[in-house]
């Protein structure tokens, strides 16, 4: 089992949601951890909480649309840290609404934040990982990463090219010492923009705590697992469905009621 104690952790999208919980669990298995996001006082606010554990936690506010901040974030957490073993590519926009009422920018946005900043980020700490002949990268993707979810299209498809971009890395990458994971929860309850939904998702679809969506990012780590779905209800044979036969996977979206579900979501 690889441990954490004194590993040092990036972790994006930190001031909110998931990303919270899981600097929380890295910490109390001893890491040190760097959290990001736009807002210096939510972050602020998080490392005030976390701090009580013991470890060093940083803070660094950056906007991950742009490239020279996503420089600053691996640069500051360099000179805090003096190295990385692991990032963890968490922030997303889970931005939802009929297609063709999106505006433009609203979807530029979503893929900057949601594929291209973790592609970015990578990229400016692979070398350094490959030199050190270590390092994992973990990507949060979603469920709606295999079975793209409607009128969360341009969400879905971020999502899905987050996923097998880190499957192409691990791919080509492998055996050098760099590991590369990928996690995707279902609607995650009590934290986000599901849960400010208010609702619950259709039975046969399920749901995920974030407790368990950061246990899920201990598992990879400490058991070398490559991918891991969270959820209450064993989705991967619909996933397989999907890939068979497309028009049943889109009959099987009908008769669940998810595309009834997104499009309340949305109030239509």
């Amino acid at each position: 089992m690889i441990e954490l104690k004194n590993k040092n952790v990036i972790i994006t999208g930190g001031s909110r949601g998931i990303g919270p919980v899981i600097a929380e669990s890295l910490i109390i298995n001893g890491a040190n951890v760097a959290i990001s996001a736009r807002s210096e006082s939510a972050l602020q606010n998080v490392a005030g909480h976390l701090s009580k554990t013991g470890s060093k936690v940083l803070t660094v506010a950056v906007d991950l649309n742009i490239q020279s901040q996503r420089e600053l974030l691996v640069d500051s957490v360099l000179k805090e840290f003096g190295t990385i073993d692991i990032l963890i590519n968490n922030a997303g926009l889970e931005t939802e609404g009929a297609y063709a009422e999106l505006p433009w920018t609203a979807i530029q946005e979503t893929v900057e934040v949601n594929l291209l900043a973790p592609m970015a980020l990578t990229r400016l700490i692979l070398p350094l990982m490959l030199m050190n002949k270590s390092g994992h990268i973990i990507n949060i993707a979603s469920i709606a990463a295999k079975s793209g979810a409607p009128y969360a299209a341009v969400y879905s498809g971020t999502k899905a090219g987050l996923a097998e971009w880190t499957r192409g890395l691990r791919l080509e990458l492998a055996g050098t010492g760099v590991r590369f994971s990928t996690i995707f929860p279902g609607y995650v309850t009590e934290v986000g923009m599901f849960a400010r939904f208010g609702k619950k998702s259709p039975w046969i679809i399920g749901s995920c705590s974030p407790n368990q969506v950061a246990k899920a990012v201990l598992n990879v780590i400490q058991k070398r697992k490559i991918e891991i779905i969270v959820n209450s209800r064993p989705l991967r044979y619909s996933f397989i469905i999907n890939e068979l036969s497309p028009k049943l996977g889109d009959w099987l979206m009908h008769i669940s009621k998810a595309v009834d579900f997104q499009r309340r979501k949305i109030g239509k």
